[in-house]
């Protein structure tokens, strides 16, 4: 369990203050608004996020429902991280990316009213632009899609466990 709580905190601990770091880069280099191309053609555009994601919009106390809506998210996914076998790094990681993202996230809506600060973007997909970003966003994206494939997963696992379980008390199995 020591080693597993301490892993997560180079993880999470890692992960936040690359996000730190690079918002604070952002928006010491970045005019609002304008974007510019960055490493590797990936256009940069400082913006202020006061939605939710994507840009969505909140009413007017939305700030801090959603600073305790991700303190609620936070303790639900530490209860997650707590009770995940040490082994089972397919539910540790992404529940740690959740989780740094959402802290990451949570430092900007906390200590100003501007929003989160966004600076990765838009992406032209071809088909559409995607939205301005940060490193919280990729963090909380990528865990969300590997926590639900583990849940998927974990889900399946049990359904195959139950059939079996009947089928052996149904006596069709030996």
């Amino acid at each position: 369990m020591i080693r597993k709580i301490w892993l997560a905190i180079v993880m999470v601990g890692g992960l936040v203050a690359l996000d730190i770091y690079t918002k604070n880069w952002a928006t010491d280099v970045l005019h609002h608004g304008f974007t510019i191309e960055g490493v590797g053609g990936i256009p940069l555009t400082l913006a202020y996020n006061q939605g939710i994601a994507f840009g969505l919009p909140l009413p007017s106390a939305g700030r801090w429902i959603i600073i305790v809506a991700t303190v609620i998210v936070l303790y639900v996914l530490s209860g997650m991280f707590l009770k995940a076998d040490a082994r089972d790094w397919g539910r540790l990681m992404p529940v740690q990316l959740v989780g740094a993202g959402a802290i990451g996230n949570l430092i900007d809506r906390v200590r100003w009213d501007r929003g989160v600060v966004d600076f990765i973007g838009p992406v032209d997909l071809g088909v559409m632009h995607w939205p301005i970003f940060n490193v919280a966003d990729m963090a909380i994206t990528t865990g969300a899609v590997f926590l639900a494939l583990s849940l998927l997963r974990e889900d399946a696992a049990l359904a195959l466990a139950e059939k079996q379980r009947t089928l052996e008390m149904d006596g069709t199995v030996n």
